[in-house]
């Protein structure tokens, strides 16, 4: 029996049993990425790799996987190889297989046999059951392989022998969905490539503590490499998309001077090429309006309730609260500007009631990380100028806010990344036109008057198109333009709130040195 407390001096070294661990956990990481590529439609089942189509290689590599996982636990367990296994493999590993079974126990039942929504979960959870009880007393070198290396051989049968190929579909009776294989192997296969790949780690190290944090570790590191993917996967799909309209009649001028028609030109009749320039004017106006509504006034209400209100009661409710109205849907707050503000200015739509409502959306984030940021300033910051004679109100403005303010920029950033793409209330309370031919001219519409409040700008007060109001208009309405059009949008889109993004770090950069200077 396997275990660290048992005596296997006489067994061979693991060079032969590294090397089969980390071939099975190079095999997982291949069909890890391959999963991805097939499910963003990068390769497709009927790719040929090494002579076979891509579904089919899943499955060999699963029932390669597989026999050396079962191989590699037996092999420990019975004393060929000298590991350090712990004589149980324990209760977490059970409750984590046992999920896994609960999940296939009750699919495999739905699919194979038809049975109904009731009848699966019922089989699923004794599956569950049987599973958490036998994997926890097992071996960790059985425990470990063994539930891994079943569901890889099982999975990787399905594939080779074709009863799951790239004509598959499931359609339960219950939903109102089907599943096709190009969708349910990629993402079973990648989810499978996590697991054997987690197992295989921790048979490289031969179990015990040290093989359980190789396998903590490459799980979490494939686990952040999937997010990372596929967020560059959607932003390369989204350029791949975008690109041809944005670059659609562009030219090089005079000087080296660029002319894109789709980022500087309006919607027009008879023009050879439309453009979004005057979406792109009213998103950057929406920001910037809720940017100064909201920034000195949340910054404003931080630094009261984290240096001068009494912590108590007060400022429990006020954190709570803040914590729920930045979980608030955007739709809410769109009702409210609908109900309270469009009313109050003109009653119609307009830039300002959107700037109004997009501030309320970012004040609960800018109050939430400022707060954050001022409780980290060591409070030997604060005795010191104390020491020197300094009020508190010099020692916030001087000390505590200059020290606080990259994570203040940090909030704000994620703030405006969220309101930047905010679709539901720029349609209830700014939107008019969807494709309109100007732009707003904020700064050239201020004058002064005789009465109150001797300043008007009339573009604030009036309705304007937005890049998000303009990409729903076109993708989920088909009003006006082409779907390549919103796909443009889209791109446009994502760079302007990556714009934001830029300036926001290169900010948090600048006084996060002038404050180390």
């Amino acid at each position: 029996m396997s275990g660290e407390a048992t005596n296997r001096t006489a067994a061979p070294a693991l060079g032969a049993f590294d090397r089969v661990a980390l071939g099975i956990v190079g095999l997982s990481i291949m069909t890890f990425l391959l999963g991805w590529t097939t499910l963003f439609q990068r390769t497709s089942p009927d790719t040929a790799v090494a002579g076979l189509s891509l579904f089919t290689l899943f499955g060999a590599v699963f029932l390669l996987a597989g026999a050396g996982l079962i191989s590699a636990g037996l092999a420990s367990y019975v004393g060929i190889f000298e590991t350090t296994a712990d004589q149980y493999t324990g209760i977490g590993t059970g409750v984590g297989f046992g999920v896994l079974g609960f999940a296939v126990g009750g699919l495999v039942t739905t699919i194979a046999f038809g049975v109904g929504a009731t009848g699966s979960v019922a089989v699923g959870l004794g599956v569950a059951l049987v599973t958490v009880g036998v994997v926890a007393v097992l071996p960790e070198d059985l425990g470990t392989t063994l539930p891994v290396g079943l569901l890889s051989l099982a999975w990787g049968a399905l594939l080779v022998t074709g009863i799951v190929d790239a004509s598959w579909f499931w359609n339960p009776p219950s939903l109102e969905a089907t599943f096709y294989a190009p969708i349910v192997v990629p993402l079973a296969t990648i989810a499978l490539s996590l697991l054997v790949a987690w197992s295989g780690a921790i048979v490289s190290e031969g179990f015990g503590s040290q093989g359980r944090q190789n396998g903590a570790y490459l799980l979490i590191g494939l686990n952040a490499f999937g997010m990372i993917a596929v967020l560059l996967l959607l932003i390369l799909f989204v350029v791949r998309k975008g690109l041809p309209k944005l670059l659609e009649g562009a030219q090089l001028g005079p000087g080296l001077s660029i002319s894109v028609p789709f980022v500087t030109k309006g919607v027009m009749l008879g023009q050879q090429f439309n453009g979004i320039f005057p979406a792109i004017v009213g998103t950057v106006w929406l920001v910037i309006g809720a940017v100064v509504l909201a920034v000195p006034m949340g910054i404003g209400a931080a630094v009261f309730l984290t240096e001068y209100a009494e912590q108590g009661r007060f400022t429990a409710v006020i954190e709570t609260a803040t914590n729920a109205l930045w979980s608030t849907p955007s739709i809410v707050y769109g009702l409210f500007g609908y109900a309270f503000l469009v009313p109050r200015f003109g009653n119609s739509n307009s830039l300002l009631a959107g700037m109004f409502v997009l501030g309320f959306m970012l004040l609960p984030l800018v109050v939430i990380t400022s707060r954050e940021s001022l409780k980290s300033v060591p409070d030997e910051y604060r005795d010191a100028s104390a020491a020197l004679g300094v009020n508190q109100w010099q020692t916030i403005r001087s000390v505590v806010l200059p020290a606080a303010m990259p994570g203040v920029i940090t909030g704000v950033i994620l703030g405006v990344g969220r309101i930047a793409g905010e679709t539901a209330p720029i349609l209830l309370v700014t939107s008019g036109q969807p494709f309109p031919a100007r732009a707003p001219s904020i700064l050239g519409s201020f004058r002064f008057v005789a009465t109150p409040p001797f300043v008007q700008n009339e573009a604030l007060l009036q309705a304007s198109s937005a890049l998000p109001y303009q990409l729903y208009a076109v993708i989920t309405a088909g009003v006006g333009q082409e779907e390549a059009f919103g796909w443009g949008t889209a791109l446009v889109l994502l760079m302007v709130v990556l714009g934001f993004y830029a300036i926001g770090i290169a900010s948090r950069i600048y006084f996060r040195r002038k404050l180390h200077q």
